[in-house]
């Protein structure tokens, strides 16, 4: 998941890029409002983590202009107000949850998760997709309850695929999720990996589009005979 950080401390902010970046996920950090919007103008995130005391235009005013464009991933307000009008009032805005400072970074991962689910319509943790098994929380990927060693990016990849079972990917799309600002891109990153995943997992999970992208195919659960 690509992340958008919204925290105008420096040093919290820092530190949260980087813990969050150690848990694999890519993260894009700004501090204010207005950088927050050019972002999201350009960029296609799976969550903003929002801080409430921002300069100039404050995060609550972030969040309800996000809610009132359409913006419809996960938004966690971040901050150290820890008044109950504050967290009624950004909940009622659009907000997904409410972490007060100062938070645990695994607890931050988990509530992250927690959203995320939320807006993909999983029910838990664990997702399933024929032989495939993926918990999601530890990132631990099985084929017929064996252990697969993936990269991170090849975790990424294949859980975006699976969560967008039977429509195509396009190597733009795969690339916007996987890697942040200051990334260096191969050309052929995204084939490379699709090749990996393939040898790992099988050389037919992964269709590839011609000219368009990529994509595996949904299972579509056989119908149950009802008892005569």
């Amino acid at each position: 998941m690509r992340i958008l950080l919204v925290e105008d401390d420096p040093q919290l902010g820092r530190a949260t890029q980087i813990g969050l970046e150690q848990a694999d996920y890519v993260v894009d950090w700004v501090q204010s409002a207005e950088s927050a919007l050019t972002a999201i103008r350009n960029h296609q995130y799976g969550c903003v983590l929002l801080d409430l005391g921002l300069p100039k235009e404050d995060g609550m005013s972030l969040l309800r202009k996000l809610r009132g464009s359409g913006f419809a991933q996960a938004i966690l307000i971040v901050t150290a107000r820890d008044q109950i009008a504050d967290r009624i009032l950004g909940l009622d805005a659009g907000a997904d949850d409410f972490i007060l400072k100062p938070f645990d970074l695994d607890e931050l991962a988990a509530r992250i998760r927690a959203a995320s689910r939320r807006i993909t319509g999983r029910a838990s943790e664990l997702l399933m997709h024929g032989d495939i098994g993926i918990d999601v929380a530890n990132k631990v990927v099985h084929l017929r309850q064996v252990p697969v060693a993936l990269t991170s990016k090849e975790y990424g990849i294949l859980l975006m695929l699976i969560e967008h079972a039977g429509n195509i990917l396009t190597r733009e799309q795969l690339e916007e999720a996987l890697y942040g600002w200051g990334d260096e891109i191969e050309s052929n990153a995204i084939q490379v990996h699709i090749h990996h995943l393939r040898k790992k997992l099988g050389k037919d999970l992964i269709k590839t589009v011609h000219a368009i992208g990529y994509r595996i195919d949904k299972i579509i659960p056989e119908p149950t005979l009802a008892a005569s």
